[in-house]
């Protein structure tokens, strides 16, 4: 298996936990020198994983970030598989051992991930963005499984917080245990195209109130049904709207964006 530790917090030990747990290890991106972490590599930039991958006709990539909380994986065909997909694996192969109650995600989570849990019978609630709100609302319900598309996972039965080498170790314990692949562990989730598109706006813009917006999701949501969603969030930091849009198709969800999007165009 392939590991890219980013140059960051995990070059040291998440290499050697895979070796002393039997596997082949190549490792990329254990060389820091103080300015090149999360550079072209790691879970921020899996590219990099997935060319490594290849290269070396790995099983697996395991690819963390700097600072070592985010996780994401690649199968020896080049696929990746992220936060929301992990997520699920690792409840799936939960349940095997007894029941799990309910998981969380966050607003940003694939309305596919919640529907495959639904299938499963596990509760779904999605938090805040960020991997500290999660956990708030873990904590809040009780549940010991949740995460963020990002590669952020919490798994509070044996962790208290993101720690990427641990998520990794609960994923490669399913493979283990079923001796099945990655994609094979994940085929009942469908994930749903998203489309994202960002819209400057004035500072201090009432989009909330907003008529045009607020009569372009209306119809939207018509068009998707239970098939879709919509998340339009202001952004924390630049006086930005980002409008998310998850649909049955790919151009449904990025005509559906579009449309959003185009609505806010004389605010």
């Amino acid at each position: 298996m392939v590991v890219d530790c980013a140059n960051g917090a995990a070059y040291q030990t998440a290499p050697h936990v895979f070796h002393e747990l039997g596997a082949d290890v190549i490792t990329i991106g254990a060389s820091p020198n103080g300015f090149n972490i999360n550079e072209k590599l790691g879970a921020t930039h899996p590219a990099t994983l997935q060319a490594a991958v290849r290269e070396h006709r790995a099983a697996l990539g395991v690819a963390v970030d700097g600072d070592a909380d985010r996780l994401i994986m690649v199968d020896a065909d080049g696929r990746l598989y992220n936060g929301d997909e992990l997520l699920y694996l690792i409840v799936r192969e939960r349940l095997h051992h007894g029941p799990v109650a309910g998981a969380v995600g966050t607003l940003m989570s694939n309305l596919g991930l919640e529907q495959a849990l639904s299938r499963l019978g596990v509760g779904f609630a999605r938090a805040r963005v960020g991997d500290r709100y999660v956990l708030e609302m873990l904590r809040e319900r009780g549940w010991l499984y949740g995460g963020e598309s990002s590669g952020h996972l919490l798994c509070l039965d044996h962790h208290s917080t993101g720690d990427a080498t641990i998520s990794a170790l609960q994923v490669l314990a399913s493979l283990q245990r079923t001796g099945r692949t990655l994609a094979e562990l994940t085929d009942g989730l469908q994930m749903m195209p998203q489309t994202l598109i960002n819209v400057r706006v004035e500072r201090g813009f009432d989009w909330q109130s907003y008529a045009p917006l607020a009569k372009a999701k209306a119809e939207v949501e018509r068009e998707l049904a239970d098939q879709g969603r919509i998340l339009i969030r202001a952004s924390g930091t630049e006086p930005l709207l980002r409008v998310m849009v998850e649909a049955r198709s790919a151009q449904l969800a990025e005509q559906a964006a579009q449309q959003l999007a185009s609505s806010l165009k004389a605010a």
